[in-house]
């Protein structure tokens, strides 16, 4: 959406809105005026004309502008209807040196997860891959993964939905007897060099209004849960959840206290899967980066950096 889209929407935002106001707002002609209107008509905004001047009655459900207007975050987005993955959408706007923007997607036809695993992705989920270029070292970039979980938390919270996160990287939701099931996924990409990152994709992928049907043994929707959701209020309440806790400025360190809020591994039993072999016992805490502390049988606190974890049995 470009400025003049995005300043016209903001003015009609607060109602009516007599057509030289907003001329002289955006400082240009009553026709450009007339022809931004009529773009944002095209794009499905409901904008209706009369004594009092324009005024906004209907914003579309879905889509780069819609999830533009009203976002509370500095990203602009790219939309499409269907792609392989908007991972790699966003891994080439990169490679053009684009950065804080967020490719969205309908559907996916080839998404994927953590260790190069297949993520069904039909259309009514949210998927989408933020681009951003933060100025901290490598080893700080889990932090992100785990921003990135705790933001689908929080928006899954507010439409009813008890998520909690498993480490490192997905959200679940756990029924009255204990049993689990896949509610999103997140994967984290990223490029740079050992002081600094060049850029950093963060792909998630939420069940959203998806029929049981379409979905992989163990997992879950919102629709499932709770009925059909407002995509478009869950992706940016998401984006800004991400926003807030990573901004430059940022303490990173509350990023682990969110986390520990929605965790569903700590407390839990767990076997963990190393690059150096398999660790298990009681999770007891998250520490920074991101890292998972696990107190084996001995007694020993081990520090888990990576790996794929299981949970073994409930509290």
């Amino acid at each position: 959406m470009n400025e003049t889209r995005r300043a016209l929407l903001a003015a009609l935002a607060d109602g009516s809105v007599p057509g030289p106001t907003l001329a002289e707002r955006l400082g240009v002609s009553r026709a450009a005026v007339w022809k931004q209107v009529d773009a944002l008509r095209e794009e499905g905004f409901e904008i209706e004309s009369g004594d009092d001047g324009y005024r906004l009655v209907g914003v579309p459900e879905y889509g780069a502008a819609a999830l533009e207007f009203g976002l509370d975050a500095p990203y602009a987005v790219e939309y499409h209807d269907r792609v392989a993955s908007t991972n790699d959408c966003a891994r080439e706007l990169a490679e053009e040196g684009a950065s804080d923007i967020v490719v969205v997607a309908d559907e996916q036809t080839g998404g994927r997860g953590r260790l190069a695993r297949r993520w069904t992705a039909p259309k009514g989920g949210i998927w989408a891959s933020l681009l951003v270029r933060p100025r901290r070292p490598p080893a700080e970039i889990p932090l992100y993964t785990l921003a990135a979980a705790v933001a689908v938390a929080r928006a899954s919270h507010e439409v009813g939905v008890d998520a909690r996160i498993k480490w490192p990287n997905d959200v679940l939701v756990v029924d009255a007897s204990g049993r689990e099931r896949k509610l999103a996924g997140i994967l984290t990409e990223m490029e740079g060099e050992a002081d600094r990152v060049s850029w950093l994709v963060v792909g998630t992928g939420v069940n959203a209004n998806v029929d049981a049907d379409d979905l992989p043994p163990g997992a879950t929707s919102l629709r499932a849960e709770v009925g059909d959701v407002d995509r478009r209020a869950f992706l940016q309440r998401m984006l800004e959840t991400f926003h807030e806790l990573t901004s430059d400025g940022a303490n990173l360190d509350r990023i682990l206290d969110a986390w520990r809020e929605h965790a569903a591994t700590l407390g839990r039993r767990v076997r963990v899967e190393t690059p150096g072999g398999v660790i298990e016992g009681d999770a007891v805490d998250v520490q920074f980066p991101g890292s998972l502390v696990v107190r084996t049988d001995d007694g020993e606190e081990r520090v888990v950096h990576a790996g794929d974890c299981e949970h073994l049995r409930p509290a």
